[in-house]
Parts: C-alpha cells; structure tokens; sequence
C-alpha cells in the first residue's frame, strides 16, 4: 500500500490531449508518426552524448571483448553487442557468467523485450544516453530533449505487444532499466518522460497501469510522476470515459495510490489557505 505521504515531484499541467500549450516541464520534442517498430533499427544518426559513463571505458576494452548475439522480441530481431559492455547491467552480467556459453558463439534470448527499446538500452549502455539526448540549457538551467532534424521527428510512444497497445516509450525504458539493474538509466527516462507533450490521456492510463505492473513496490518515483500528473490535470480526467472505465474496472493499486495522493493534496490547500499571515508581507509566520 501507498502508505507514505504521496509528495508530488515538478511536472506541469496538461489539458484535454495534453497540448504543447500546457506542458510537462519545457521540452524541445514535438514527433511525428514512424513506420512502426518492426521497420525501426538502432539507427546510425543518432548523435553520441558527451555524458559520461562507464561504458566509455568498457569500448577501449572492445577489440579483446567477445561478441553477444541478442535475439529479441516476437519477430526474434538480432542485436550484437560486446560482452564486457553488456556486463554493465548486473542482468546481462548474471545471465553471461551463470550459463554455459561457448565463447564463440554466445547469445541471448529476450522474446518479450520490445526490440525499440531495447535498441535505447543498448544505447544507453554504449554512450550513456538514448535517442532524443537530454542537453542542459545553461540560459534557463533546465534540461531539455534535443531538437531532431525535420527527417529524424521522433514518436514518444511505442507499440507494445504484450499490451496490444501504445505506451509511453519512457515508461517502458524505465521499466527495462528496473529489469536490467541500470539506475542511472532509470533516472534518465523519468527525467526525459517529465519533458514530454501531446500525450492522451488514455495512453496514460495504460502507461500508468503497465509502470505499476512492471515496477516494485518500493520504487515510488516512477508512479508519483503519475499520480502527480493525473492531480494536476483532474480536470481533464474528470471527463475521460477512459479514467471512468479504468477506475470502474479497478484491480491495481494504482487508484488507491491516487486517492492518498489526492487527499494529501486537499490537505494540502486547506492548511496553506489557514495559515495566518503578515500584515506586512503577506507572507506565513
């Protein structure tokens, strides 16, 4: 149970289909519609970040390094990779020492891994961020997501087969990085899903159900961000018949979750609005 205090992290507001207009923290992203993920590879224009991460001393160790053939996902699509970089994640780690692999020939199966986001781990795993990049605004002292080309437009939602259903990549990149041992990762996804925009409110829902199927209790960051950004935009769920049906079939956590966090907002308002305050400044003792 949410028995904790619920305190709401820094995500703005979003309306109706959550426009650009009212945003989830200021972002540079703004996508368009790809093939879809069984045309999508690890594409070579993506940029290498300049943060800086222990896979870069893994790379100078590559030419030494065996290759690991990664089948992934229901069309069984191929990934290499070199061991010692896959070894970053305690997972990989565990699955190269524990099985009997020939070395000539080692590989891995994930057929319930999304083969685009697997693609953003090996990424990440490689140079330390994944596709759009976070990039500091030193004029603001904010973070961003870097503006793509006209020709690299990119969609912030993936089609997940085992939900038959459009999630927000991010959530799901968090979710794989909790799987996979990758905090870091972690912290990167929940920092570049605040900057997203546009996103519907049913694909919220469905992200916010899968983050609680696919996290452990005791990882509450990535399902405060949802339940802070459900409050701020109550407006907009109070007249989704997708909120009405979720809520109505129940079965998670998740609305009770977001009745704490709820109360604990109203609670909240109430104090601020009884505090006494300073002639003079307006402000509470």
């Amino acid at each position: 149970m949410f028995s904790r205090r619920f305190e709401q992290p820094q995500v703005g507001t979003q309306h109706k289909s959550f426009s650009k207009s009212q945003r989830v923290g200021r972002s540079s992203s703004s996508f368009s519609k790809e093939a879809g993920v069984s045309k999508r590879r690890h594409e070579s224009r993506r940029r290498p970040t300049t943060s800086s991460h222990a896979g870069a001393e893994a790379l100078s160790e590559n030419s030494i390094s065996a290759i690991v053939t990664l089948v992934v996902g229901q069309e069984q699509r191929i990934f290499a990779a070199h061991e010692n970089v896959l070894s970053l994640s305690p997972f990989f780690q565990s699955v190269l020492q524990n099985q009997m692999l020939d070395s000539q020939s080692k590989k891995i199966s994930l057929p319930d891994e999304e083969p685009e986001i697997f693609s953003s781990v090996l990424e990440y795993l490689y140079k330390g961020d994944y596709y759009p990049r976070l990039v500091h605004n030193k004029k603001r002292n904010s973070w961003e997501l870097e503006q793509p080309p006209e020709e690299a437009r990119h969609e912030p939602t993936v089609y997940h087969h085992g939900v038959e259903g459009e999630l927000l990549k991010d959530t799901v990149i968090y979710c794989a990085a909790e799987k996979y041992g990758l905090e870091e990762l972690k912290r990167v996804a929940l920092r570049k899903q605040g900057l997203q925009s546009g996103i519907q409110a049913s694909t919220i829902l469905a992200s916010a159900r899968y983050a609680y199927a696919n996290t452990p209790d005791t990882d509450s960051k990535l399902r405060a961000h949802y339940l802070a950004l459900i409050i701020r935009s109550r407006s907009t769920f109070k007249r989704s018949g997708t909120m009405q049906l979720e809520m109505f079939n129940g079965g998670t956590q998740l609305f009770f979750d977001l009745f704490v966090a709820l109360c604990n907002h109203v609670d909240d308002i109430s104090s601020a609005s009884n505090t006494p305050r300073t002639e003079r400044s307006g402000r509470p003792f």
